[in-house]
Formats: structure tokens, C-alpha cells, sequence
């Protein structure tokens, strides 16, 4: 019983890893700052896994 509860325990750890990987990987990102990230992390969060997918294809929106 308690191999059963760790192994429950590793699969929801990772999971949540594998869940908040997109936020981690736009909060070290330098393609986006200020407003603009936060717009991306805020869609990330309503729109899950979508936004992180465009967030690879369309970021940065304007020019530097």
C-alpha cells in the first residue's frame, strides 16, 4: 500500500511539473518583458497549453 501511495504521489509531482513548465519557461524568457509577459502568462493560465504554443510561434508581436 504504500509503494502504490508513492507511486501516486512521483505521477502527480510530475504532472504539475509538466503543467508549470510553460509558465517557468516564459517567466526566464527574454523574447517578451514587462506587459507583454504578463498578457502571456495571464493567457497561459485562462487558455492552458494553447497559449504557451503560440506563444512560441507569434512572440515577441512588435519589434525591439
Amino acid at each position: 500500500m504504500e509503494t502504490s501511495i508513492i507511486i501516486l504521489i512521483i505521477v502527480i509531482l510530475f504532472f504539475a511539473f509538466l503543467w508549470l513548465l510553460p509558465f517557468i519557461m516564459i517567466l526566464k524568457s527574454d523574447r517578451t518583458t514587462g506587459n507583454e509577459k504578463l498578457a502571456w502568462l495571464l493567457a497561459l493560465l485562462c487558455i492552458s497549453w494553447f497559449a504557451w504554443i503560440f506563444y512560441l510561434l507569434l512572440a515577441p508581436l512588435k519589434k525591439r
